[in-house]
């Protein structure tokens, strides 16, 4: 048994459907910047410093101080991926070409906003914002290749930020947040029965031959599956400040705080009877018939995962009545997720798994312009290039297979009284051919290899109201 726990891949086994819930945290495009439709038109350029609706609670509560009056802001994203992927060579854990179809995937999701934002006395503002920001879907086809990496993926966040502002000076404004984060998730994916089979048989020395009805590695037909749901609520902060260098011009300065997210939750296997069920539940007997440890039954997990911190640099300058030139350059510290701990109930104890991910920080760069067309009618369009955290093939998941992405951003707003207003905004992004070749953390030792052609449609829109 000491042989087998040293062994990387048996080591794997042990955390089969945490390894799922992982890969999630290794994809960039589950971090969602849409937070409101009139920042969507110009590709979320100046967002930090713009402070035109109560939106800027989330992009930098300090541009509350550019609002009078009470503002409500109901907001609404319909973001629709699509990824296709083709095989090139992908195999199983014996080294032979891996059957299973080409897929594609990406369901079309909806994302809501909502912000109130009130001045009060002495230079005074509060407000509280109610949005998501990570989220993800994704559904592949039974059968297809990559089904012992990814099946079905689904990660839901709710964040209320509570949030001040003061005008400290005629040209200063500072701002802060509390967040308090939810996120809940659910992932599946299959197991090669004879890899998992074979390699407990193995590594535990069992007499007999309990594996003997499998002899085609990556046979479909007698595959196991898992899967693993989970949930956390945790608390962060955000901070910002806004400097007028005059009346045309200013700066935004904002940053949003790591949120260390403590997951709980189970994870459930429905194994395939030829063989590997009976064998599992045999070694999750007392010793001494069995291996006394929790192998492949249903049990409970934890895991820490700290999603990322963010810091926008914005600008803001009015080049004439008419026209209003934006940019940012906000940073996500995405190497906070580097690596993952995982903690298994009835697993080895001192050898827990880690998963390293091998994030890096990414930088997003974006470019805009407003048009104020009359008092009532705007026009916005934008520019971005938004970048990956992954840094290879090897470590692309096939939850979310990413690469960096160009935005292109239009939009506008009508005014039609005092009271009310409403936004409307498209983007495409247009997202860079991705590698993948990943071996990753599955028990059942296959590796997927191909290629993602992928693209991303969003189209927002917003409701204002003045009181």
């Amino acid at each position: 048994m000491n042989n087998f726990l040293r062994s990387p891949f048996s080591r794997t086994l042990l955390a089969l459907s945490i390894a799922s819930a992982t890969t999630v945290s290794q994809a960039g495009s589950f971090g969602l910047i849409e937070q409101s439709a009139s920042g969507q038109g110009s590709a979320y350029a100046g967002a930090a410093a713009l402070g035109e609706d109560a939106s800027t609670i989330y992009f930098n509560p300090a541009g509350m101080t550019r609002l009078s009056g009470q503002q409500i802001i109901v907001a609404g994203h319909i973001i629709s991926p699509n990824a296709d992927f083709t095989n090139n060579g992908s195999t199983t854990f014996a080294g032979t070409p891996l059957q299973g179809a080409n897929s594609s995937t990406g369901d079309p999701a909806f994302i809501p906003n909502f912000y109130y934002s009130a001045e009060l006395p002495n230079e005074i503002y509060v407000g509280v914002g109610v949005n998501v920001p990570f989220g993800l879907a994704t559904e592949y086809s039974d059968g297809w290749v990559g089904r012992y990496h990814a099946l079905n993926s689904e990660i839901t966040s709710i964040n209320v930020n509570p949030s001040i502002a003061w005008k400290a000076t005629d040209k200063v404004s500072v701002g802060f947040g509390i967040s308090i984060q939810y996120i809940d998730l659910e992932l599946t994916n299959n197991i090669d029965s004879m890899a998992a089979c074979l390699n407990l048989e193995a590594g535990f020395g069992v007499p007999g031959s309990p594996c003997a009805g499998y002899t085609i590695p990556g046979n479909a037909a007698q595959d196991s599956s898992t899967k693993l749901d989970g949930d956390s609520t945790e608390f962060g902060w955000n901070t910002g400040l806004l400097f007028d260098i005059d009346d045309k011009n200013r700066i935004g300065v904002a940053y949003r705080s790591a949120i260390k997210h403590n997951v709980s939750g189970n994870a459930s296997y429905n194994l395939d009877a030829g063989g590997l069920q009976q064998l599992a539940a045999g070694l999750s007997s007392p010793p001494p018939t069995g291996s006394g440890f929790n192998i492949l039954q249903n049990t409970t997990l934890e895991a820490t995962a700290e999603l990322p911190e963010t810091f926008s640099l914005s600008y803001v300058g009015e080049v004439d009545d008419k026209w209003t030139a934006l940019f940012d350059w906000t940073w996500t510290g995405w190497s906070s997720i580097d690596t993952i701990t995982i903690r298994q109930a009835g697993g080895v104890p001192g050898l827990e798994p880690t998963l390293d991910l091998a994030y890096q920080n990414t930088n997003r760069f974006s470019v805009g312009v407003n048009y104020q067309h009359t008092d009532k009618l705007i026009y916005r369009g934008g520019l971005a290039l938004d970048q990956t955290p992954i840094r290879s093939a090897e470590s692309t998941s096939a939850r979310i297979p990413g690469n960096d992405r160009t935005w292109l951003s239009l939009g506008a707003g009508y005014a039609p009284s005092t009271s009310w207003s409403f936004d409307v905004a498209y983007s495409h992004l247009f997202v860079s051919d991705t590698e993948i070749n990943n071996t990753g953390s599955t028990t059942s030792g296959a590796t997927l290899t191909g290629s993602y052609e992928s693209s991303v449609d969003i189209l927002s829109a917003q409701a204002n109201f003045y009181f």
